[in-house]
C-alpha cells in the first residue's frame, strides 16, 4: 500500500536492520487484542500470507473466501485482505478470548506489527510506528526475532521483490491509458499468486519465483 508520509511523526526517528533491537515486543499482547479490530480493509496478504493460511488451515483459496478473507482495490490492483467481522469489526480469526486462531501461521502484516517497513533505493528498512501499539511497557527485541519468519534474508528479497512487482503494475495502471488493463492485470495476478495452490511439499520461494513475469496480460 503507498503511503505518503512523515516518518517523524508516526515513528521513533529511527531506522532498523534485521539484526537490531527495536523496542516493539509487547509481551504476548496479554488482555490486549486492539491491533485485530477496526483495521478496515489494511491487512492486505501477499502469496506467502495464503500459502501459509490455506495450508495450516487446510483450507483452499477459494473456501477462505467465503468468511476469512476479501477482495479490494490497492493502489489500482485488486488484492485480499483479511475480513473484519462483526459489530465489533474484529478479525475474523480473533477467537472469544481475543487471541489469534492462526497465530503459528498469521500474515506477515501482524508478524511485523508494531513495525513498518519503510522502503528507499531499491531496499527497505523497518521503522516503529509509535502511536499505532497501546501497550506502554513494551520491551526490546532483535527485529528478525520478532518477525519470526524463517531465512529472514530469502524472506526479505522476496518481500522487496514483490513490492516492486506490485509497483510495476500500479505504474502500468496509472500510466495514460493503462486504466483499461486494470481489470486483466488484476485477475492474471490472483490466478497466478492467489488461487493456483503454491505445493506445499515443495520449497515456496522457488516456486513463486517461477511465476513471477512481468508480462502478465
Amino acid at each position: 500500500m503507498l503511503r505518503d508520509i512523515d516518518l517523524n511523526e508516526i515513528s521513533d526517528g529511527k531506522l532498523y536492520e534485521n539484526n537490531d533491537m527495536v523496542k516493539a515486543d509487547c509481551g504476548g499482547c496479554k488482555g490486549c487484542c486492539d491491533c485485530c479490530r477496526g483495521m478496515g480493509s489494511s491487512i492486505i496478504l501477499d502469496p506467502l500470507d495464503v500459502h501459509r493460511i490455506t495450508c495450516g488451515l487446510d483450507r483452499t483459496f477459494g473456501e477462505l473466501m467465503d468468511d476469512a478473507i476479501e477482495l479490494n482495490v490497492v493502489d489500482g490492483i485488486i488484492l485480499p485482505n483479511l475480513k473484519m467481522t462483526d459489530k465489533k469489526e474484529a478479525c475474523f480469526f480473533l477467537n472469544d478470548d481475543g487471541r489469534c486462531n492462526i497465530h503459528a501461521h498469521r500474515p506477515g502484516i501482524c508478524r511485523l506489527f508494531p513495525l513498518g517497513r519503510f522502503y528507499e533505493n531499491n531496499s527497505f528498512k523497518y521503522f516503529l510506528q509509535v502511536h499505532e501499539c497501546p501497550k506502554k511497557d513494551r520491551t526490546k527485541v532483535k527485529v528478525r526475532k520478532w518477525i519470526s519468519t524463517p531465512d529472514i534474508k530469502r524472506y526479505e528479497k522476496y518481500v522487496l521483490d514483490w513490492h516492486d512487482y506490485l509497483g510495476s503494475l500500479q505504474e502500468h495502471i496509472m500510466s495514460p491509458g493503462g486504466e483499461k488493463d486494470m481489470k486483466a492485470v488484476s485477475m492474471s495476478l490472483l490466478r497466478r499468486f492467489y488461487q493456483q495452490p503454491f505445493n506445499k511439499t515443495e520449497d515456496f520461494y522457488e516456486q513463486f519465483y517461477k511465476r513471477l513475469n512481468p508480462y502478465i496480460f
